[in-house]
């Protein structure tokens, strides 16, 4: 991004989100690294998971694909990544899943190890116990019947007491609003719905280990991709104190989908994105890492 545009787009910015009483904080941009493997079925990558202090990754594919991979740092930037296993993500059936029904897009990891997923195309959650694991469907509402066609839930994010929220990625609320959906264990509800800011359409979510929400947003044209990560606190389980920590110009970033929120060695907060390539030659899978604000 040009310094010049990037300081117009910080400067309205700014002045967009005072108006709408939004504070803005400020992300670092950390490290972009491009993700090369030469395999039909590698890309397509939706979902992230980080741990191990930012060495250990887990990266799920929108074709029914989950990956192990291990994460090579030098000071704190990604500088390589190794592939360390790959599996299919498996139907209740334990069948190979292809076309919509294994349109994977988000995935969040269960306190007992497990990993749930999220799916669009057939709107669902599923938990799994393990790679390679049969999935367990969770109840499909009335609610996610009527949802759009290649538009449902992109991101997947799990609070400290094991609750699920999502949301879709087209769908609104008769007040033009995003709303989350929240598996508690036994059923679903829509305890809030989040503030529809522009064009942007949400992709990804996490919790991060300072308890707020992020969501990681994207917006599409004819020339690129631009991308936005907002965070809230979550009071009394309604969003509170939101927050924009960077919005990116056209093209700053490929297709950014994944999003995993962790502390490093040093106790900073981090941001670790991943692109979907959508298989095409002309794009990237790309690791993107940004420092965020406390």
């Amino acid at each position: 991004m040009h310094r010049r545009f990037a300081i117009k787009l910080t400067a309205a910015l700014i002045l967009a989100s005072a108006a709408l009483g939004v504070d803005v904080k400020t992300a670092t941009h950390q490290s972009s690294f491009a993700w090369r493997h030469q395999a039909d079925w590698f890309g397509g990558f939706s979902a992230l998971h980080i741990s191990d202090n930012g060495r250990q990754m887990i990266a799920l594919s929108d074709r029914a694909r989950l990956v192990t991979a291990r994460i090579e740092r030098s000071g704190g930037e990604v500088v390589g990544i190794r592939l360390l296993g790959k599996w299919p993500v498996l139907s209740s059936k334990g069948r190979i899943m292809s076309g919509g029904v294994g349109d994977s897009e988000g995935i969040a990891v269960a306190p007992d190890g497990g990993f749930y997923i999220s799916f669009e195309g057939v709107h669902r959650v599923a938990y799994y116990s393990g790679p390679g694991k049969k999935a367990r469907v969770l109840p499909r509402p009335q609610a996610f019947q009527n949802l759009s066609e290649n538009g449902s839930f992109e991101g997947l994010a799990i609070d400290a007491t094991g609750r699920l929220y999502t949301m879709p990625e087209k769908n609104r609320t008769a007040q033009g609003d995003i709303p989350v959906y929240r598996w508690n264990g036994h059923s679903w509800s829509t305890p809030f719905a989040l503030p529809q800011r522009g064009w942007f359409k949400p992709v990804a979510a996490d919790f991060g280990p300072d308890g707020r929400f992020y969501m990681l947003e994207r917006k599409l044209s004819a020339i690129g991709f631009r991308s936005r990560l907002r965070r809230w606190d979550l009071t009394d389980d309604l969003p509170n104190t939101e927050e924009i920590l960077f919005e990116t110009g056209t093209g700053a970033h490929d297709n950014l989908e994944g999003l995993s929120v962790w502390r490093d060695g040093q106790g900073r907060l981090r941001a670790t994105m991943i692109s979907d390539d959508n298989f095409l030659a002309l794009q990237r899978t790309e690791l993107v890492e940004y420092l965020l604000p406390d």
